[in-house]
């Protein structure tokens, strides 16, 4: 059986960095759950790990699509799959860190998809409606998939609100997978501050200019890559919708409260959770797993 590790938290607290210090304790390989990433030429906004950064541990699903190409929920769980099995046969650790809450939930629950297509005619009912109350109608119908997704985001709400009239959850885990979940977080008030400065931090390496040259690529708010955090609120100061100083201050408010809404869904699952801090005590945890074989 295949087997995967699982590195959660919320946007910030440095998953990606103890990612590799995993990776190179376990032998493993690394497996991006972030919607945001999988995009060429979003690097900034979505704090995107450098080659340098990569210290020679290999990622996955990094700079996959072109960023006015759609990726669904389906997609990502095929790919992700498809890619642990791989990772298993050259005798490595698949390492999945995320991230995008309804990725992660799809794939730890094994999601059926129904192994159709996009109902258009499902769709073109709901796209006719508001977006909070289709995000309302989400929360009541299937709560789980609501984690994660921003009550505006009306793209992701009908595509979870199709998965959840035409899916199903399969009594056993769908991946087929031994796998084990953890998350690390740090307390509230420093982790909102570590978000301030990574902003700050994006803002000073160029996100504005990173942004005008998606732009100049003919790419708006109506793509799905730039409907992410710090992309669309760049947009906004661009067609002089807001101010730069309420776009700063926007950009930091969203993060925090995508953060907040990633805690949720963690303390959700009832995983065991770490605080960043305890590197040691994690590796420890993950070592009596990795050693049950």
């Amino acid at each position: 059986m295949d087997r995967a590790l699982f590195v959660l938290g919320p946007t910030g607290v440095g998953k990606s960095e103890f990612a590799i210090k995993l990776a190179k304790f376990f032998n493993g390989e690394i497996i991006s759950a972030d919607s945001v990433q999988i995009y060429k030429h979003l690097d900034i906004g979505s704090a995107k790990i450098s080659k340098s950064q990569m210290q020679g541990i290999a990622h996955h699903c990094i700079d996959i699509l072109q960023p006015d190409e759609e990726f669904s929920v389906f997609e990502f769980v095929e790919l992700t799959k498809s890619l642990i099995s791989q990772i298993n046969k050259k005798g490595k650790l698949p390492i999945v860190v995320g991230g995008t809450g309804l990725y992660v939930k799809a794939l730890l629950e094994g999601y059926d998809f129904g192994g159709t297509s996009r109902n258009s005619e499902f769709r073109d009912g709901l796209w006719r409606q508001e977006s909070t109350a289709l995000f309302e109608e989400l929360q009541k119908t299937a709560p789980n998939l609501a984690q994660g997704i921003q009550p505006n985001d009306k793209k992701k709400i009908i595509r979870a609100l199709e998965i959840a009239k035409f899916g199903s959850i399969p009594k056993s885990h769908g991946t087929n997978i031994d796998f084990l979940a953890l998350a690390i977080t740090c307390e509230r008030e420093r982790l909102y501050q570590k978000i301030n400065d990574r902003v700050e931090k994006m803002l000073d390496c160029g996100l504005i200019d990173e942004v005008a040259s998606l732009k100049k690529m003919g790419l708006s708010e109506e793509n799905q890559s730039m409907k992410a955090i710090g992309y669309k609120e760049v947009l906004w100061f661009l067609d002089g919708k807001i101010s730069k100083e309420e776009m700063v201050s926007l950009i930091k408010q969203h993060t925090r409260n995508y953060a907040k809404r990633q805690m949720t869904f963690l303390r959700g699952m009832k995983i065991d959770m770490f605080d960043r801090e305890d590197e040691q005590k994690i590796i420890e945890f993950v070592r009596k797993w990795y050693d049950n074989k």
